[in-house]
């Protein structure tokens, strides 16, 4: 069942911020769009946090999508990645420039020719990632059939230990991949940071959460000129 929007609950436009590496430039991009974020500079243990019309929701990036499709925050700032491995009902209005990463297939980098000579064998190679709906497409889409295996740790230990032969993962340098001696063999597709709103809370207060769109796209533009 789809709850109502948030704003009905708490006379507020209630917006999801992710916790982590997005959290600074969340912050920065939302101050410069006009709205009050001195509850944000030091929030303690608080995750709800409201600030004049607006409450500010501190969340896990991959909870983002779930709050904002089933009616828990109006509109979130969130990764690319966890939207298209969530699959929910939002949409998105803004890319938002920052937060950049890519998705990769690596291996490892004395792998040589070990993997196709496997697939050859057994017609499928065990592929471990923290994102399976988005390497099941990934591979499906060239005809390649994979063995899944949902990790939620360190990624780039699988194919060192034998588990996995190779991985899909996000990386914004590749250092990560490289002291863990593996090599990206495939890219996957890009990611950045998205500003997104509940399609209900569109219908219901569509003017306030597209101001605030337009003003971070404009926020944006003004930053790449």
């Amino acid at each position: 069942m789809m709850l109502r929007p948030a704003t009905e609950r708490s006379g507020r436009m209630r917006i999801a911020v992710p916790k982590g590496a997005l959290f600074p430039d969340s912050v920065r991009v939302l101050a410069a769009a006009g709205l009050d974020t001195t509850g944000l500079a030091d929030p303690g243990r608080q995750l709800v946090i409201p600030a004049g019309d607006v409450e500010y929701v501190i969340a896990k990036p991959t909870d983002i999508p779930a709050y904002v499709a089933y009616g828990g925050v109006d509109c979130a700032i969130a990764g690319k990645d966890v939207m298209i491995e969530a699959d929910l009902a939002v949409v998105e209005m803004v890319d938002l420039g920052f937060g950049g990463c890519r998705f990769v297939v690596a291996e490892p980098e004395d792998a040589g020719a070990e993997v196709a000579e496997h697939y050859r064998h057994l017609g499928v190679i065990r592929v471990a990632t923290k994102y399976p709906r988005i390497t099941e497409r990934h591979f499906a889409a060239r005809g390649v059939q994979v063995e899944v295996v949902k990790l939620h740790g360190n990624i780039e230990i699988a194919p060192l230990i034998g588990l996995a032969d190779r991985i899909v993962d996000i990386t914004a340098t590749g250092t990560t991949l490289r002291e863990n001696r593996l090599r990206i063999v495939e890219e996957v597709l890009p990611s950045t940071a998205r500003f997104i709103a509940n399609p209900a809370s569109l219908r219901t207060l569509g003017e306030r959460i597209t101001e605030l769109a337009n003003r971070l796209a404009a926020n944006r533009e003004g930053t790449d000129a």
